[in-house]
């Protein structure tokens, strides 16, 4: 299946937007909270699906969370401590640029926590989870996979391109040689919390453009009926001729001069 030409994508993607809006018009009448996790691995399209759902969405509404590396004092906290304030209010939608499910994943393979600290994630992960989704949080996991070949691609071009290049830290150097690792700790974690009340979806991203329609229309058929009419408003004429902005103190400065 060959990569989804830019038109075809902006001409699909469109009357998903307008779904996503009315998500989030439904879950500000309604007082849902959304709690969206983005997982996979490196280059595999997380900013691009977040980026694709979050940008026609009000940003007091829909925030968007990638946590840096944990401070010492977050190191000696309960692992999930440092995500909860994060969680959201009535009618918020959270997504999550990576998640908890770093232990499983990169802090795993690379060695920055113990077996034991893994296996007791594993283990809590479930139970946390349920805690969310007994509370009234619609919770939603999403995996972007992607093969070695693809993501060799996308980190050349992160290399060679100078707006890509602060993509590319020497973790993500580091992953190339545990491609097989990242899947074993994928399948172990799948088999751990992969459950009834907070399943697991696996999206194909080795065409960007056709797995972010793939994952936002899942999500957005997983989601209650959310069609919610927009409330009215008076747009009256104005009663004079339109006016000039006028300036006193300070002029704009000069137009960028396209020449």
């Amino acid at each position: 299946m060959g990569g989804l030409k830019r038109k075809a994508y902006e001409a699909a993607l469109e009357p998903l937007e307008l779904e996503l809006v009315g998500m989030a018009r439904w879950a500000a009448a309604t007082g849902a909270r959304i709690v969206v996790l983005f997982e996979g691995r490196d280059t595999a399209g997380k900013g691009g699906a977040i980026d694709a759902i979050s940008h026609v969405l009000n940003p007091r509404q829909c925030r968007v969370v990638a946590l840096s590396a944990p401070s010492e004092r977050e190191q000696g906290q309960w692992y999930f401590q440092r995500y909860v304030p994060h969680l959201p209010t009535r009618g918020e939608i959270v997504l999550f640029d990576r998640s908890w499910y770093n232990r499983a994943g990169v802090e795993r393979v690379m060695g920055y926590a113990t077996p034991e600290q893994v296996g007791a994630f594993l283990e809590h992960a479930p139970a946390f989870e349920k805690a969310l989704v007994d509370d009234g949080i619609l919770l939603f996991k999403y995996w972007l996979t992607c093969d070695q070949e693809e993501q060799e691609k996308r980190l050349a071009e992160r290399l060679e391109d100078p707006l890509k290049r602060w993509k590319l830290s020497p973790i993500d150097l580091a992953a190339r040689d545990k491609y097989v690792a990242y899947t074993q700790a994928r399948e172990a974690m799948l088999a751990a919390t992969h459950t009834p009340h907070a399943p697991w979806t696996l999206v194909d991203f080795n065409d960007q453009r056709r797995g972010r329609l793939t994952l936002i229309r899942n999500l957005l058929d997983r989601l209650p009926d959310t069609h919610c009419e927009a409330s009215e408003l008076d747009f009256k004429p104005l009663d004079h001729e339109p006016a000039r902005e006028e300036f006193g103190i300070l002029e704009p400065i000069a137009s960028f001069d396209e020449g």
